[in-house]
Protein backbone atom coordinates (compact mmCIF):
# COMPACT_ATOMS: atom_id res chain seq x y z
CA UNK A 1 0.00 0.00 0.00
CA UNK A 2 1.73 3.65 -1.14
CA UNK A 3 1.83 6.41 1.64
CA UNK A 4 2.61 10.16 1.28
CA UNK A 5 5.35 11.28 3.11
CA UNK A 6 5.38 15.01 3.76
CA UNK A 7 8.94 16.55 4.88
CA UNK A 8 10.77 19.85 4.71
CA UNK A 9 13.45 21.03 1.72
CA UNK A 10 16.84 23.07 3.17
CA UNK A 11 15.09 25.88 2.26
CA UNK A 12 12.07 25.07 4.37
CA UNK A 13 9.63 24.65 1.65
CA UNK A 14 7.48 21.26 2.49
CA UNK A 15 7.00 18.64 -0.15
CA UNK A 16 5.67 15.29 -0.52
CA UNK A 17 6.59 12.00 -2.10
CA UNK A 18 3.81 9.52 -3.20
CA UNK A 19 5.68 5.78 -2.52
CA UNK A 20 4.34 2.26 -3.23
CA UNK A 21 4.28 -0.39 -1.10
CA UNK A 22 7.97 -1.35 -1.67
CA UNK A 23 9.45 2.28 -0.47
CA UNK A 24 9.82 3.54 -4.11
CA UNK A 25 8.90 7.22 -5.09
CA UNK A 26 6.40 7.17 -7.91
CA UNK A 27 5.62 10.79 -7.31
CA UNK A 28 7.48 13.88 -5.89
CA UNK A 29 5.72 17.50 -5.33
CA UNK A 30 7.18 21.14 -5.91
CA UNK A 31 8.24 22.88 -2.54
CA UNK A 32 4.62 24.61 -0.84
CA UNK A 33 5.47 27.35 1.46
CA UNK A 34 3.16 26.43 4.45
CA UNK A 35 2.07 22.89 5.21
CA UNK A 36 -1.68 23.32 4.66
CA UNK A 37 -0.62 24.30 1.08
CA UNK A 38 1.35 20.97 0.68
CA UNK A 39 -1.33 18.72 2.51
CA UNK A 40 -3.91 20.50 -0.34
CA UNK A 41 -1.67 19.10 -2.83
CA UNK A 42 -1.76 15.36 -1.29
CA UNK A 43 -5.63 15.82 -1.17
CA UNK A 44 -5.14 17.08 -5.31
CA UNK A 45 -3.22 14.12 -6.59
CA UNK A 46 -5.58 11.49 -4.67
CA UNK A 47 -8.18 13.46 -6.97
CA UNK A 48 -6.48 14.31 -10.01
CA UNK A 49 -5.15 10.68 -10.15
CA UNK A 50 -8.28 8.86 -10.98
CA UNK A 51 -8.57 10.85 -14.47
CA UNK A 52 -5.96 9.56 -17.12
CA UNK A 53 -6.36 13.08 -18.83
CA UNK A 54 -4.45 14.59 -16.17
CA UNK A 55 -1.01 12.77 -16.57
CA UNK A 56 1.14 14.56 -19.39
CA UNK A 57 2.95 11.81 -20.93
CA UNK A 58 6.41 13.31 -21.76
CA UNK A 59 10.43 12.68 -22.60
CA UNK A 60 13.14 14.70 -21.66
CA UNK A 61 15.87 15.89 -23.90
CA UNK A 62 17.86 12.83 -22.68
CA UNK A 63 15.45 10.39 -24.15
CA UNK A 64 14.38 9.29 -20.83
CA UNK A 65 10.49 9.33 -20.02
CA UNK A 66 8.45 10.64 -17.47
CA UNK A 67 5.23 12.31 -16.35
CA UNK A 68 3.60 15.38 -14.65
CA UNK A 69 -0.06 14.91 -12.51
CA UNK A 70 -1.62 18.39 -13.41
CA UNK A 71 -4.78 19.38 -11.45
CA UNK A 72 -7.78 20.88 -13.24
CA UNK A 73 -6.57 24.12 -13.41
CA UNK A 74 -3.54 22.92 -15.41
CA UNK A 75 -0.69 23.09 -12.50
CA UNK A 76 1.81 20.43 -12.26
CA UNK A 77 0.87 18.85 -8.80
CA UNK A 78 3.61 16.39 -9.01
CA UNK A 79 6.20 14.85 -11.10
CA UNK A 80 7.49 11.07 -11.65
CA UNK A 81 11.33 10.11 -11.79
CA UNK A 82 12.58 9.23 -15.17
CA UNK A 83 12.53 6.15 -16.91
CA UNK A 84 13.97 4.56 -19.34
CA UNK A 85 11.26 3.13 -21.44
CA UNK A 86 7.69 4.26 -22.07
CA UNK A 87 6.34 1.17 -20.88
CA UNK A 88 8.26 2.00 -17.58
CA UNK A 89 6.67 5.50 -17.62
CA UNK A 90 2.97 3.67 -18.19
CA UNK A 91 3.66 1.67 -15.14
CA UNK A 92 4.68 4.16 -12.77
CA UNK A 93 1.46 6.05 -13.84
CA UNK A 94 -0.67 2.84 -13.14
CA UNK A 95 1.09 3.02 -9.53
CA UNK A 96 0.49 6.52 -9.27
CA UNK A 97 -3.70 5.75 -9.83
CA UNK A 98 -3.73 3.11 -7.77
CA UNK A 99 -1.78 4.29 -4.75
CA UNK A 100 -2.76 7.14 -4.78
CA UNK A 101 -6.77 7.46 -3.59
CA UNK A 102 -6.40 5.35 -0.18
CA UNK A 103 -2.47 6.58 1.06
CA UNK A 104 -2.04 7.19 4.23
CA UNK A 105 -0.21 10.59 4.76
CA UNK A 106 3.05 10.69 6.88
CA UNK A 107 4.43 13.63 8.52
CA UNK A 108 7.82 13.65 8.77
CA UNK A 109 8.08 17.79 9.74
CA UNK A 110 6.39 17.35 13.21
Amino acid sequence: MGKFVISTRKNGEFQFSLKAGNGQEILGSEGYTTKAACLNGVESVKKNSQDDARFDRLESKNGKYYFNLKATNGQIIGTSEMYESTASRDNGIASVAKNAPDAETYDQTA
